[in-house]
């Protein structure tokens, strides 16, 4: 890199890095930040398997024309020969790495990014357990071996403790021992751990927090004979700017309910619009565990095991309802393409009127055009449609419904202890964030990045737009007409 580095580029130079996940949302973005903005380091190590019948050398292909890795194309393409691919998977025995691999990085690897696990928040118990709980402990049992070790960062989520509305910068106690539920887990059938599964779960809303949560327990048995660092994201939305403005390439979580939303599927979800929203964008995130991995590898050794809430609780509340006004206001103004009827949903927090929107808007058309399907002999697909969509609301809703509040001060306090330089590089000031301006970036990134669609196909949207807003205000005139009929009618023969 050309110039005086930084605290946090100086400490990456020369390190290699091993991560997992990294084909994932949240792991593209830590390969392309470590890239350009620590370009000095001497490689990163990270698995990747085959998938869906696509070999690893046409995936890395795919992923590397991405947008994402424009800007390392353009100004540093050297860079990306420091990216050492492994053909390995955490649900193998070791990880599916051969043995002169993993000598390999057992003498190479200063830092582990563990990003990889089931982010599934309907998974059954069993993949959950393996991806989140067991792989984890294959991960940990080669860190253990790896002489140079300075960090292994788990990367875990702010939602893992759902019983707790407030979360501090710690690891909590779990009714279950989590090796014991790997026993169990192992030991049983897939039926027989569906069945038990609620039991297990208790306060939990599903397997994804459940497991995340042992997991935790997992990597902090592990200090301080390893240097494991927990890092909690809350929900992780499109980016800000980096590496570029609005990227996302997942359908989870808000995304989801924007892209529903907006194309005038889903009509309606359960919401409290006055409960703050505990977002982070996705580069902000990254450059959070970026700086959380410098941190802890250059401090004194804590007594327990240091935790980073990265969210912004106390930054930017902004509500629920905030957040909906604002991006209707922009899916009206960049509508997405072949919307099914205008986007006009709302949300509610009565359970009965929700129920009865839900089962007018979305049961009722779902089948009434399967039916046609039917008829007509062509393939059904809209109540499989609806049933993702509701298991889609059905996990979100968890979250907008309770009010949670994340310690973050460890992450304030290492933000304030950055160099100049490093708070512009790496930045995570929250609280400078234009909220206009972001949730328009967001709309614009979910459009053109997770959806493919092109910003010139707008013109079109919006016709089709107009289209359906008439033939809405037409529906909803007609409709409130046939009830007045029908009323008067009644009335007049009461008479």
């Amino acid at each position: 890199m050309s110039g005086t580095s930084s605290p946090i580029q100086s400490f990456y130079k020369n390190k290699t890095i091993f991560v997992t996940g990294a084909t994932g949302f949240m792991g593209k973005v830590l390969l392309e930040k470590l890239l350009y903005s620590c370009s000095d380091l001497d490689k990163i190590y990270f698995l990747v398997r085959p998938k869906k019948g696509r070999s690893i050398e046409l995936r890395l292909d795919d992923m590397f024309k991405l947008p994402i890795f424009h800007r390392i194309h353009q100004e540093k393409g050297h860079v990306l020969k420091k990216l050492q691919p492994l053909d390995g998977d955490i649900t193998m025995h070791n990880l599916g790495l051969t043995d002169e691999q993993q000598e390999t990085l057992m003498k190479e690897v200063h830092i582990i990014f563990h990003f990889a696990a089931c982010l599934r928040m309907e998974a059954k118990l069993k993949d959950a357990v393996e991806l989140n709980m067991i792989g984890t402990k294959r991960v940990l049992d080669l860190a253990k071996q790896m002489k140079q070790l300075q960090v292994f960062l788990h990367l875990s989520t702010a939602f893992c403790y759902a019983d707790k509305n407030e979360l501090d910068e710690d690891i909590y106690d779990a009714c279950h021992d989590p090796n014991n539920i790997i026993k169990l887990v192992q030991w049983i059938d897939e039926s027989t751990a569906d069945l038990i599964t609620p039991k297990l779960l208790g306060p939990q809303p599903n397997t994804y927090t459940y497991t995340k949560r042992l997991a935790e327990i997992l990597v902090a048995r592990e200090y301080p004979n390893l240097p494991c660092v927990v890092a909690r994201p809350s929900i992780v939305t499109p980016a800000v700017k980096e590496p570029v403005p609005g990227w996302v390439d997942s359908l989870n979580g808000p995304v989801g309910i924007l892209v529903a939303g907006g194309k005038g599927i889903l009509r309606t979800m359960l919401c409290n619009t006055q409960h703050y929203a505990e977002i982070i964008p996705v580069d902000f995130a990254i450059n959070a565990v970026i700086g959380i991995s410098y941190k802890v590898a250059t401090q004194e050794k804590l007594k327990c095991m240091p935790v980073y809430n990265i969210t912004h609780s106390g930054t930017i509340p902004v509500t629920w309802g905030k957040i909906l006004e604002i991006t209707k206001s922009f899916v009206y103004k960049y509508p997405f393409e072949k919307q099914a009827w205008y986007p006009d949903g709302a949300p509610h927090t009565n359970k009965f009127v929700h129920n009865f929107l839900l089962f007018l808007f979305h049961i009722i058309p779902a089948y009434s055009v399967d039916f046609l399907m039917l008829i007509f002999r062509r393939e059904r697909f809209m109540v499989r449609i609806l049933k993702r969509i509701l298991n889609g609301i059905k996990v979100l809703q968890y979250f907008a419904l309770k009010n949670w509040t994340f310690d973050n001060t460890k992450l304030l306090t290492m933000r304030n202890e950055m160099s100049p330089e490093d708070r512009k590089t790496f930045q995570i000031d929250l609280e400078h964030l234009d909220l206009m301006e972001y949730f328009k970036t967001f709309v614009l990134g979910t459009r053109q990045y997770c959806m493919k669609e092109d910003l010139s196909s707008l013109p079109k949207a919006r016709r089709r737009q107009t289209m359906l807003y008439t033939v809405h205000l037409l529906t909803k005139f007609l409709f409130s007409f046939g009830i007045s009929y029908i009323i008067l009618k009644k009335n007049k023969s009461k008479l």
